[in-house]
């Protein structure tokens, strides 16, 4: 959600200067809130971060410290602007994500369906190239993917599938492709996650747009490293991580 400032003041009738100036206090606190990814100055604000809050509070001229929860920083300000970035829900250094669908998906022979889940993501605040703080917004799962003598850690979360964006903080779109001449069905998706591309705007953050292949027993996930929709910011870099294919 974004409202320009000028067309916020038109809207309104004529009013006293008082009214104007007591308005315009009141749309710069409520931006504040509606703009969390991307750049903010160093100056005294807060920074509403999904159910996280940074603090940003000047101490003289040059020096800002920061504080979130428990973390705290003293950023010497040369004009260089606070950084507040989506990165990938890796949590302990794990690779893979796994989301399990609260009703699961249905897919005819020789077609294809298209959505939207919602998915975990981290914050990575930075300044320059930087990073003075990363943490986890919302609660943070694991589960075991696999046997228990050959599977792995992944992070974990279960979503419905929309047809619509959610209006999560974190969102992954899907294209659920069914080549063969059978009805599938779908239950989770596991994506690959270490070293992709994350995308953002100001309140929302999204992974790159997913292709699960339903092959036979075997789905095989394309993390394609692409924006889901046009008119994103880009973190990393665009490319394709290799295809995974989920044997359990």
């Amino acid at each position: 959600m974004s409202v320009h400032r000028d067309h916020f003041f038109s809207s309104l009738a004529p009013q006293s200067e008082e009214v104007k100036s007591m308005l315009s206090k009141v749309y710069i606190f409520f931006s504040l809130f509606l703009s969390m990814f991307g750049e903010h100055e160093l100056k005294t604000q807060f920074i509403k971060v999904g159910d996280k809050k940074i603090h940003l509070l000047e101490e003289s001229e040059s020096l800002v410290r920061y504080r979130r929860d428990e973390v705290e920083r003293i950023i010497k300000n040369n004009g260089e602007k606070l950084k507040v970035l989506p990165a990938p829900a890796i949590g302990y250094g794990v690779r893979l994500l796994m989301v399990k669908f609260n009703e699961p998906l249905v897919v005819p022979p020789h077609d294809s369906l298209t959505g939207f889940i919602e998915a975990p993501v981290e914050i990575d605040v930075k300044v320059g190239g930087l990073s003075v703080d990363h943490f986890i917004v919302g609660r943070e799962k694991y589960a075991l993917y696999g046997s228990l003598e050959a599977g792995v850690i992944c992070r974990y979360h279960v979503s419905s599938f929309y047809t619509e964006e959610p209006s999560s903080i974190g969102v992954a779109k899907l294209i659920v492709s069914n080549p063969s001449p059978d009805w599938k069905s779908l239950e989770r998706v596991v994506i690959p996650i270490s070293g992709t591309p994350m995308y953002y705007e100001s309140t929302k953050a999204y992974y790159p747009l997913l292709i699960v292949t339903i092959k036979d027993h075997s789905p095989e996930v394309n993390n394609t490293g692409k924006a889901p929709r046009e008119g994103l910011n880009m973190v990393g870099e665009g490319l394709s991580l290799p295809n995974f294919l989920m044997r359990w």
